[in-house]
C-alpha cells in the first residue's frame, strides 16, 4: 500500500510552520491534543476535529531515556510550560491530552507517561503506542513503521490497519551523538548540538553511517520473513538526508521518510486524541 506521500508532506510542513511562527490555524470543532514524551525532544501538538493542523510547541529535552521517565519533575514541568505557551497562542485552556508509549512497553511505563501528562494538568484522553500513531499520519493500515528516536528504535508491522508485531531495540540518536563525542574528542552535549546542524551533515554523515548501517541490520533481522513491502521511517534521529539510503541498501526494499519524521508521532498522538 503507499500513501499520499505529498499530502502527508504538507500537513507535516503545515504543522512545522505553526510551531516556527508561534502562530495558530482557524480550526472548527473540538481540539484534540497530543503529548509526545521523547528522548530528545516532547512535542505538544494540537489538531481540531477535522484533523487540520492548530497549534504546537517543541522543548528539547533528557528527561526520557530509552523510553522510560528518569526525571518526572522535569518532564512535568516542560509539559506545563508547552501547554501554557499554546495555550496563550490558543486563547484557551486545554483540558484534555492523549499521549504515547514506544511499543511493547509495560503497563508500569503507561502509567508513567499517563501521570506526567495529568500532573501536567491535562486528563488523559487516550494512550496509544507509537507505530500506531505514526500510521495514522501516514494513512497507512499495511507496512513496517521504523521510529528512529534518540534512545531506542521501534519496529512494528501493520497488517490491515492492526499491529501484528512489535519491537523496541536500544539504538538511536544518542548513540550516534557518543559516536561523534568520541570522534571529536568533544562532550556528548557538544555532540548533539553538532550532530543537529544541518550544515554540518555532510561532515558528519560517515561518522554516524556505521550507527544507521547496525540500526538497519536490527530492522532487517526483526522483518525476516515478511513478505517485500515498504518500509516508513519517522523519528529525529532519521534525519540525515541519506538516513534512507543506508538502510535500503542492507534491507532492499523501499524505504519511505516523510519530510520533518520527528513530528510524525506527536500529530498522529493528537489525531488520537479521544478513545
Amino acid at each position: 500500500m503507499s500513501i499520499d506521500l505529498i499530502k502527508v508532506n504538507d500537513y507535516i510542513d503545515t504543522f512545522v510552520r505553526l510551531i516556527d511562527e508561534q502562530r495558530v490555524n482557524a480550526y472548527k470543532g473540538k481540539l484534540k491534543v497530543g503529548v509526545d514524551l521523547g528522548t530528545a525532544n516532547i512535542v505538544l501538538a494540537v489538531v481540531d476535529e477535522s484533523g487540520q493542523a492548530v497549534a504546537g510547541a517543541l522543548q528539547p529535552s533528557s528527561v526520557v531515556r530509552d523510553g522510560l521517565i528518569v526525571d518526572y519533575v522535569g518532564a512535568v514541568a516542560i509539559v506545563k510550560t508547552l501547554k501554557e505557551q499554546v495555550e496563550g497562542l490558543l486563547g484557551t485552556t486545554l483540558t484534555y491530552a492523549a499521549t504515547a508509549v514506544p511499543p511493547g512497553t509495560i503497563d508500569g511505563n503507561r502509567k508513567a507517561f499517563s501521570n506526567v501528562v495529568e500532573s501536567a494538568g491535562m486528563d488523559v484522553s487516550n494512550i496509544v503506542d507509537e507505530p500506531t500513531a505514526a500510521a495514522t499520519v501516514l494513512g497507512l493500515s499495511d507496512g513496517i513503521v521504523v521510529d528512529v528516536g534518540g534512545g531506542t528504535t521501534g519496529i512494528s508491522i501493520l497488517k490491515n490497519g492492526t499491529v501484528t508485531y512489535t519491537a523496541d531495540e536500544p539504538t538511536g540518536g544518542t548513540h550516534m551523538s557518543l559516536v561523534i563525542a568520541g570522534n571529536y574528542h568533544i562532550s556528548f552535549k557538544e555532540a548533539d548540538e553538532l550532530k543537529k546542524d544541518p550544515a554540518r551533515q555532510r561532515e558528519i554523515f560517515p561518522i554516524v553511517r556505521p550507527v544507521i548501517e547496525k540500526m538497519a541490520s536490527i530492522v532487517k533481522r526483526h522483518i525476516s520473513g515478511v513478505e517485500s513491502t515498504d518500509i516508513y521511517i519517522v523519528g529525529g534521529a532519521s534525519c540525515f538526508d541519506e538516513f534512507e539510503e543506508v538502510f535500503h541498501e542492507e534491507i532492499g526494499m523501499r524505504i519511505i521518510k516523510p519530510a520533518h519524521p520527528l513530528f510524525i508521532t506527536p500529530l498522529g498522538i493528537a489525531l488520537n486524541g479521544m478513545k
